[in-house]
Order: C-alpha cells, then sequence, then structure tokens
C-alpha cells in the first residue's frame, strides 16, 4: 500500500514568534500585510532567525503578556535573515552601539499574514494536548520569543485552531 502523501511540503520548518498585542498584534499585520521581525535581542533566536528561517516557513502568531495568553493566526517567512537596522539607529529601542553594520549582531526576518484562528488557542488549551507535551512554549522556564516547532505540533495547534494545513 502506497505511503499516505504528507500535506506538509518538504523542507518547510515552522517556528512561533511572540508578541505582546500592545506592541505588535496579529491584528496589525493583518492590516500592514507584511512586516519586518525587529529587536530581537537573544543569540539563540538571532541564530535561527538568521541561519534556519526560510522563505515559505510557516510562523504561528502568538499575544505573550496577554489575558488569555494565545496563539491567534498563522503567518508565513516570506524574507529570509537579514540584518536589523533597527540596532544601528540611535535613539531607537532597539539601538545596539556595539553592532556594526559591517559585521551586524542582530538580524531579522520579514513576516507576511496568512489567517487567524478560528477561536485563539489559549497556553491552557495547548497544555492539555498531549500532543503538545514537548512544545517548547509549554516548557517551564522557556523564555525565546521566537522558537522552532515541531511538524506534528504545527498540524495539532492547525486543527485545534480551524485552519488547513495547504495554506
Amino acid at each position: 500500500m502506497p505511503a499516505k502523501k504528507n500535506s506538509v511540503t518538504k523542507g518547510r520548518r515552522y517556528w512561533l514568534f511572540k508578541s505582546e498585542p500592545d506592541a505588535y498584534s496579529f491584528d496589525q499585520l493583518k492590516a500592514d500585510k507584511r512586516t519586518f521581525w525587529h529587536g530581537v535581542r537573544n543569540y539563540q533566536a538571532r541564530n535561527l532567525m538568521r541561519d534556519d528561517m526560510k522563505v515559505g516557513d510557516g510562523v504561528l502568531f502568538y499575544h505573550s503578556n496577554a489575558k488569555p495568553m494565545a496563539v491567534v493566526g498563522i503567518a508565513r517567512i516570506v524574507k529570509e535573515g537579514y540584518p536589523d537596522h533597527t540596532a544601528f539607529e540611535e535613539g531607537h529601542d532597539y539601538y545596539d552601539p556595539k553592532s556594526d553594520p559591517s559585521d551586524p549582531t542582530w538580524f531579522m526576518v520579514d513576516i507576511a499574514h496568512v489567517g487567524a484562528m478560528k477561536e485563539p488557542l489559549t497556553r491552557d488549551q495547548l497544555k492539555e494536548q498531549d500532543a503538545l507535551a514537548d512544545m517548547m512554549l509549554l516548557q517551564r522556564g522557556s523564555r525565546l520569543s521566537v522558537q522552532p516547532v515541531t511538524p506534528a505540533e504545527w498540524r495539532a495547534i492547525l486543527k485545534l485552531g480551524g485552519q488547513n494545513e495547504s495554506w
């Protein structure tokens, strides 16, 4: 019997991006259609953005520091890692005087809106799912603002959120 075709594109990876809704919300991304994801100042997260995120990768948009904290939508990577110009802008919240434009320290990617979850998926709802037991977001002490998501976690969350995998 032939293997069932996987609807997840081969080579595509998945990510979760956290944003406080009063800083930048999913509704704002929907209005903007596309944005650059700047201001990440953690080396592990920077490395993911610089080295691992590729055009076409999926993004779960998570409202953090909100009531409730929840996955509210999906986006996709539309431009791979490039220097975060805000690090060079004196006076900007994310200015880093040690970052050099000829050898940048910080990177960003561009994302585009894909669609909202039918209902936000709260952190408590995610914790109830056996398929998400090992998800980085749900681990004690996990604070990365951008983090990897496994294909199985991605599929489980899309199913819970009423989203189609073939976006």
